[in-house]
């Protein structure tokens, strides 16, 4: 997907869970953040399907 300095610079706004623990490298962070939901989206992984029965 597009790696554009606006997309990493967004993100790279911690979020206040990601305040609480601080990040030293939040531009970098934010980075692979982006670069492993693109993954995710580009190649989502597969799901099982249940059996009726089988979720009670």
């Amino acid at each position: 997907m597009d790696d554009t300095p606006d997309r990493t610079e967004t993100r790279a706004e911690l979020l206040p869970e990601e305040q609480a623990v601080e990040s030293a490298d939040p531009e970098g962070q934010a980075r692979e953040v982006l670069r492993d939901s693109d993954r995710r989206t580009e190649a989502p992984e597969p799901t099982m399907r249940r059996k009726p029965e089988e979720t009670t």
